[in-house]
């Protein structure tokens, strides 16, 4: 038997973050990490610009999610993340048709409120620009009747971000191991430590479940629901060519139907995505899906029909009830954190999440107030 610290049960991009945190900050910290399929940060494209978020209107989020964007390029310095997996490239959103104007001036509409209350997006690196240009900073964009370019969008590998954390965290003492914790260990109301499949036990001083659309298994163990729901997400993967491979960056490029399309340096574009509620724990690739996918990006970027399929991914995002992050220690159980629920925004908030859990399980005042997202609101 061993004894820890912590132990973070989950090593998606949330439990990587919290795991490297803790390990810098001295505490003797266990991640334990199941690698399942259609884990969310190993399939994600993804997106880190919350202004143009439409997903929920909660100031709270929205504050959160300006310090989660804001904190990548200092932790993407920290842990000497040089692949360029997180990398500000701007971002493009388009009305494709007359249909999404309306959309597009609602998107246009908050992102101005918003930049008087948080000066977030920065009215001075934001400007409507006309389709010559926006076909100029995205080559395969087909005809548009109106975009915005937002110069400080930025983009993020989920999966190699989430694997540079665990690396600087194991340089910091981090304990990684590949395992399937079956129970957390609660004795007169305080975590003792957790138990796995293979019968290892650990004792730890704090468990925080970070499992993703998997945490609700351990409800039962803390005495209390973790509601979180699979939502599957399927995104196609293509290479432009090396003909048509960008010389600078292109930005990311969203329309209004919930697609949207981030290209990489290489020459690969990831589109995506589908929202499947009622999925279950099912990360298959499906035609439809494929076809919602396909159909979407061809239609806001013609120029990309010739482009070679590379693969598909599918993840399981956590969504809550009301679309919030679950985030914060269990008031029932001394000891017991959670971090889970991020839905489709979990590669932007995901980092700072776990660094924000790791300071509440530390017992140190947190960077940001959890009080709007703690499990015991449901």
């Amino acid at each position: 038997m061993t004894g820890y610290d912590a132990v973070v049960v989950g090593g998606g991009l949330v439990g990587s973050a919290a795991a490297y945190h803790l390990a810098r900050a001295g505490e003797e910290t266990l991640l334990v990490d199941r690698y399942d399929d259609g884990r969310a940060t190993d399939a994600g494209a993804g997106i880190v610009f919350p202004p143009t978020s439409s997903r929920t209107e909660s100031p709270e989020w929205f504050a959160l999610a300006l310090e989660a964007a804001d904190y990548y390029p200092e932790l993407a310095e920290a842990i000497g993340e040089r692949g360029g997996a997180y990398a500000r490239t701007g971002l493009l959103s388009v009305a494709v048709d007359p249909e999404e104007v309306p959309d597009f001036e609602r998107e246009r509409s908050r992102s101005r409120r918003r930049a008087e209350e948080y000066g977030r997006p920065r009215p001075d690196r934001t400007a409507e620009v006309s389709p010559e240009r926006a076909r100029e900073l995205y080559p395969p964009l087909g005809d548009v009747e109106r975009a915005i370019h937002y110069e400080d969008g930025a983009r993020v590998d989920g999966r190699a971000f989430a694997r540079a954390l665990r690396e600087a965290g194991r340089e910091a003492g981090l304990t990684v191991e590949r395992g399937d914790v079956t129970d957390v260990r609660v004795v007169g109301g305080v975590v003792r430590g957790v138990d796995t499949v293979d019968g290892a036990s650990h004792d730890a001083e704090a468990v925080l479940i970070a499992g993703g659309a998997w945490s609700s298994a351990f409800g039962a163990a803390l005495g209390i629901e973790v509601p979180v729901e699979p939502q599957r997400g399927q995104i196609l993967h293509l290479d432009v060519g090396e003909a048509d491979r960008p010389s600078g960056e292109w930005p990311i490029l969203k329309a209004f139907r919930h697609q949207y399309q981030v290209p990489w340096p290489d020459g690969r574009v990831a589109c995506g995505a589908t929202r499947e509620a009622g999925s279950g724990f099912d990360p298959r690739i499906t035609l439809d899906g494929l076809r919602e996918v396909s159909t979407e990006a061809l239609r806001m970027a013609p120029g990309l029909a010739g482009a070679r399929h590379v693969e598909s991914r599918v993840g399981l995002r956590p969504v809550s009830p009301d679309g919030l992050p679950i985030l914060g220690p269990v008031p029932s159980v001394e000891g017991a954190f959670v971090a889970t629920g991020h839905g489709p925004t979990g590669l932007t908030l995901g980092p700072y999440s776990g660094k924000v859990v790791a300071q509440v399980l530390r017992g140190v005042e947190p960077a940001a107030s959890l009080a709007s997202f703690g499990v015991d609101r449901f």
